[in-house]
């Protein structure tokens, strides 16, 4: 299984930006859908943004709640799949975590991933 590591958390005023970035090892990125979940406490994880493999044209999805304000892109020769986060809200706020599904374009069911990061923290205030 592939090893990932996020990076770009941090604290921002609502109506901010954040870019997060997904640094993956010991595998080739290209061979995995990607996507990104975010945990806010007290709440399951839920879905943000996942993008295909890019042999199927590298589709993506996007939470309605986040739809309009995120981008995911990937960089294959990076091995890096990122984020773009803006007009952040205070509800935005949440542990963000990268996964990896190795088998199926099913973006939204949290069973398809196969490796997940350790997560990193974003807060937006108000």
């Amino acid at each position: 299984q592939v090893q990932l590591v996020e990076s770009g958390g941090g604290l921002v005023q609502a109506g901010g930006s954040l870019r997060l970035s997904c640094k993956a090892s010991g595998g080739a990125l290209s061979t995995y859908c990607m996507g990104w979940f975010r945990q806010a406490p007290g709440k399951e994880r839920e879905f943000v943004a996942a993008v295909s493999w890019r042999w199927i044209g590298a589709k993506t999805d996007f939470a309605d709640s986040v739809k309009g304000r995120f981008t995911i892109s990937r960089n294959d020769t990076k091995n890096t799949v990122a984020l773009q986060m803006n007009n952040l809200k205070p509800e935005d706020t949440a542990i963000y975590y990268c996964a990896a599904a190795h088998s199926r374009w099913n973006p939204r069911k949290i069973d398809e991933y196969d490796s997940w990061g350790q997560g990193t923290q974003v807060t937006v205030s108000s």
